[in-house]
């Protein structure tokens, strides 16, 4: 089992430390030394005030703020939580993603979804409606420009002739790409091209406003597995070589008094059994401090314990 660690700018406003560079350095550090495997960041470039008013949060450039992880950081894997990759042309993605690679060694990871929030679309104008096609050509395009010189490409919303784009990632053939969301067509999508499949716990309200499948650690989450492992066997793929990213609620939060590490130890075992290989785990954001006890509680009683006994 692997754990990634999303840098806590989840509430609006945010503590001013957390979006500084020592800051960002400080924590990403902390969380190489508690012996988290990755750290990553949101992507919300333009969110409404109205989102943010109902419980949303701000967020860094994923790209930018990874740059300042890769600096201060020696081994862990740089995955952002999640990239909305329907935002960006996918051509700059190919680049920053590569450059992330090349400068930290081959510890980036590319996870992205499709994205949800219509008027983040509208402000940096992208066609909602587009979203899913825009992400299936920008797949197929990262995966060509990381692999291929001279590249021609005349697609439903990109075209390209003659491009190339070095250097090239130095992991092989490319950074792994890990693909966000609950349906069953985000599944699709990673057994016909994905590294890792990477959704989020999303009870049936929550799951409504997103518009997504509703998805807990329980019953829901086997059968996705499940599903996952039938798309991947049917297309001749090992299931054992493609990840699964989820969060762990048993024992409730590491960072609260009454934390019980031996019913999250168990949660994990469970999460291990149906097919989880990382697991997303959330510290505070209300103050630098109260994150980094967190963190360095967590790896305390949590990674340092199940590693001993691996």
């Amino acid at each position: 089992m692997r754990f990634n660690l999303t840098h806590p700018m989840v509430q609006h406003p945010y503590h001013p430390s957390m979006a500084t560079g020592p800051g960002v350095a400080a924590l990403a550090g902390a969380a190489e030394a508690a012996g988290f495997d990755g750290y990553g960041f949101t992507d919300h470039p333009a969110p409404t005030q109205r989102w943010l008013d109902a419980g949303g949060h701000d967020a860094l450039d994923p790209f930018v703020a990874l740059g300042f992880v890769a600096a201060a950081t020696s081994t862990i894997r740089l995955v952002p939580n999640i990239v909305v990759l329907p935002y960006r042309n996918p051509f700059l993605v190919a680049k920053s993603a590569a450059t992330l690679d090349v400068l930290s060694g081959g510890r980036f990871t590319l996870a992205v979804g499709v994205g949800y929030l219509a008027e983040e679309f509208a402000a940096l104008g992208v066609d909602h409606a587009e979203r899913a096609a825009l992400f299936d050509e920008a797949l197929d395009v990262l995966r060509t420009v990381w692999t291929a010189d001279e590249v021609d490409w005349e697609g439903r919303h990109f075209t390209a002739e003659g491009v190339t784009a070095h250097p090239r990632p130095v992991s092989a053939p490319h950074p792994p790409i890990w693909i966000g969301g609950n349906s069953g067509a985000a599944r699709r999508r990673v057994a016909a091209q994905g590294d890792g499949w990477c959704p989020f716990p999303a009870p049936r309200g929550l799951a409504r406003v997103v518009g997504t499948a509703a998805l807990d650690g329980g019953e829901s989450l086997e059968l996705g597995i499940a599903d996952l492992h039938r798309r991947l066997e049917e297309a001749g793929r090992d299931p054992a070589t493609v990840d699964v990213a989820f969060s762990c609620a048993a024992g409730g939060a590491p960072w609260d008094d009454d934390f019980d590490a031996e019913a999250h130890l168990e949660g994990l075992t469970h999460l291990a059994d149906l097919g989880v290989s990382w697991v997303q785990v959330g510290v505070p954001g209300d103050s630098p401090a109260r994150a980094a006890e967190a963190v360095a509680r967590y790896g305390e009683l949590v990674i340092g314990p199940l590693r001993a006994g691996s």
